[in-house]
């Protein structure tokens, strides 16, 4: 089973001037992964990445209840269709 490692650890250990080869052997990813990972985070302090992905848990859940919502309009509009 694969680890996972949150992005507030991974910015600490970045922080703590680990190596970044060192850091994706330890968390087995690829230095790209690392990087396209870093130019989501840069410049983010721990508790504003925390945050981030707080958000954009919240933001995905939000779009899923949207979309089940109006998937029911369009059923109600085909039922009241078929009536009238």
């Amino acid at each position: 089973m694969k680890k996972h490692y949150t992005e507030e650890q991974i910015i600490k250990e970045h922080e703590a001037g680990a190596k970044v080869d060192d850091i994706c052997r330890n968390l087995g990813i690829s230095t790209g992964t690392f990087y396209n990972w870093r130019s989501k985070y840069v410049g983010l302090e721990v508790n504003e990445a925390k945050l981030l992905r707080e958000l954009e848990a919240k933001n995905n859940k939000l779009k899923r209840l949207l979309a089940d919502k109006l998937l029911e309009v369009e059923a109600m509009k085909d039922v009241l269709s078929k009536m009238w």
